[in-house]
C-alpha cells in the first residue's frame, strides 16, 4: 500500500466523521437530560447540599404566552433550616436554561 493511498483513507475518514457529527446534532439538537440536570444542582449546591433530584428525559412543550419551546421538566428537593423544600423546574432543551422555577 502507499503512503498515498493511506493519506486519502485517512482525509475520507475524517471528513466523513465531521460530516456524520454535524449532522447527528441538526438531527437532535437538544443537551441531554443529565447534563442539564448536572448543572441545575450545581447551582442549588452552592445554597445548601441536595437531598434528592429528578428529571424526565423526553421534551415537553412550555408555552411562555409568547412562543412555544421544549423543556425538560424536573425537581430538586433538600433540606434547609431543618425543613424539605422541593422546586420543581422547566429548562430549555436546547440551551439549558431555565425557564420556570417553583417552590412547591
Amino acid at each position: 500500500m502507499k503512503l498515498r493511498d493511506f493519506l486519502i483513507g485517512v482525509a475520507t475518514g475524517l471528513a466523513a466523521s465531521i460530516i456524520i457529527k454535524e449532522t447527528s446534532e441538526r438531527i437532535s439538537p437538544f443537551v441531554p437530560a443529565n447534563q442539564v440536570l448536572d448543572n441545575i444542582k450545581a447551582e442549588f449546591k452552592k445554597e445548601s447540599p441536595i437531598d434528592g433530584s429528578w428529571i424526565y428525559m423526553k421534551t415537553d412543550d412550555y408555552h411562555n404566552g409568547i412562543m412555544t419551546i421544549p423543556v425538560y421538566r424536573g425537581g430538586i428537593t433538600r433540606v434547609t433550616n431543618g425543613e424539605m423544600e422541593t422546586f420543581e423546574f422547566a429548562a430549555d432543551a436546547r440551551s439549558g436554561v431555565v425557564v420556570e422555577l417553583l417552590k412547591v
